[in-house]
């Protein structure tokens, strides 16, 4: 079936095929399905580091990295291949701190996995996208945000609806300055 918003559906919601990647990457926020999925990842041997970004949340109690961390060594996950990126206050922010952390570490990032809520998708990608260089191959594994909302449902609900128009909203808000320096690269 068709709906005349389904340009919308395809551009908020990015999932790629996954294969081996140098990190994987994971945008901040106090929800245990994205380190749970990252987790996975990892065990499946699909990256040898998980990079959760986020810094300190008076809604979680404690920066978004530990939050993750935690969920992260509680399924499995070494404590050592856990980097840390606990600064980050927004989706542009955990980008660019990520990659400072990867770049002191001299861990390479062409290949990398971002694990992010569904309905985030679209401006997690983009962000990763602006920051980092432009051979980087980005893969986008999402999962279900805590309101279930998912490609084939978000506009079924006023709270999925409000998260993806709100997405739309945001990446306008990010991106519209950004968009002439990709001009001509």
């Amino acid at each position: 079936m068709s709906n005349p918003f389904d340009c919308i559906t395809d551009f908020i919601f990015v999932e790629t095929e996954v294969f081996a990647a140098d990190v994987i990457l994971v945008p901040g926020a106090n929800h245990p399905k994205l380190m749970e999925k990252a987790s996975h990842l990892y065990k499946e041997d699909l990256a040898p580091y998980i990079l959760p970004s986020g810094g300190y949340k008076n809604h979680v109690g404690t920066s978004e990295w530990e939050y993750l961390k935690n969920i992260g060594i509680t399924n499995g996950v070494p404590n050592e291949v856990i980097l840390i990126e606990d600064q980050a206050q927004h989706t542009l922010e955990n980008a660019r701190f990520s990659l400072e952390v990867l770049k002191n570490k001299g861990i390479k990032h062409e290949k990398v996995i971002i694990v992010c809520k569904a309905g985030h998708s679209r401006r997690a990608l983009l962000c990763y996208q602006y920051v980092f260089p432009k051979n980087t191959n980005f893969m986008v594994s999402p999962v279900e945000d805590r309101f279930g909302i998912t490609k084939e449902n978000w506009f079924t609900t006023e709270v999925g609806i409000s998260r993806v128009m709100t997405e739309v909203e945001k990446i306008g808000k990010y991106f519209g300055d950004f968009i002439p320096k990709w001009v001509g690269q």
